[in-house]
């Protein structure tokens, strides 16, 4: 037994992450176009573990993403500022905190689900504190309609954030490049 013991240090690097990343918000990178694009997406946490990364989105006033989806990746939507839309089709669970009126439908605090299949695009409003789960393969536009920036973190089920662009709802993929 105590052979087994001595080969710990070796082994547990290789089982468990070895040592805590820490990313300052003075070093978080845009991963596409840049500063002056109407929707900057940060990376926080990319590539440092091989089952989540983490994303800030952040949405200049009166602006929108192009439709797209993130593949088989899960997704977290963590709404830490401003007042963004979250706009879906398929199915959605959110957590809200509070009561709000949705579709002339009062909801209490809690988990909110939504089965857009087929329908009309739906949309869920993301005021700070709120959280939103994002199913893999689920059409989705984030949308800020305000004179604010929204500041959303994101938290996905992969080591590197996937998106896939589409050409519109239900469209086919579009080059990343084309879309805004």
């Amino acid at each position: 037994m105590s052979g087994f013991f001595s080969l710990l240090p070796d082994i547990l690097p290789m089982i468990m992450p070895s040592e805590v990343h820490i990313t300052k918000a003075s070093d978080l990178e845009a991963q596409r176009d840049g500063k002056d694009a109407p929707m900057i997406r940060q990376g926080a946490v990319i590539g440092k573990s091989d089952r989540m990364c983490a994303t800030v989105l952040i949405a200049k006033p009166h602006c929108s993403s192009a439709v797209h989806h993130h593949g088989e990746q899960e997704t977290i939507i963590y709404a830490a500022s401003g007042t963004g839309m979250y706009v879906m089709i398929s199915s959605c669970i959110f957590y809200h905190p509070t009561s709000f009126l949705s579709d002339d439908r009062l909801y209490a605090p809690g988990l909110v689900t939504s089965s857009g299949a087929g329908e009309e695009p739906k949309r869920h409003e993301l005021s700070p504190g709120d959280f939103a789960f994002i199913p893999p393969w689920t059409e989705h536009q984030e949308i800020n309609e305000t004179d604010e920036k929204v500041v959303w973190i994101l938290i996905r089920s992969g080591p590197e954030p996937v998106v896939v662009y589409l050409t519109g709802w239900g469209g086919d993929e579009a080059k990343a490049d084309s879309v805004d």
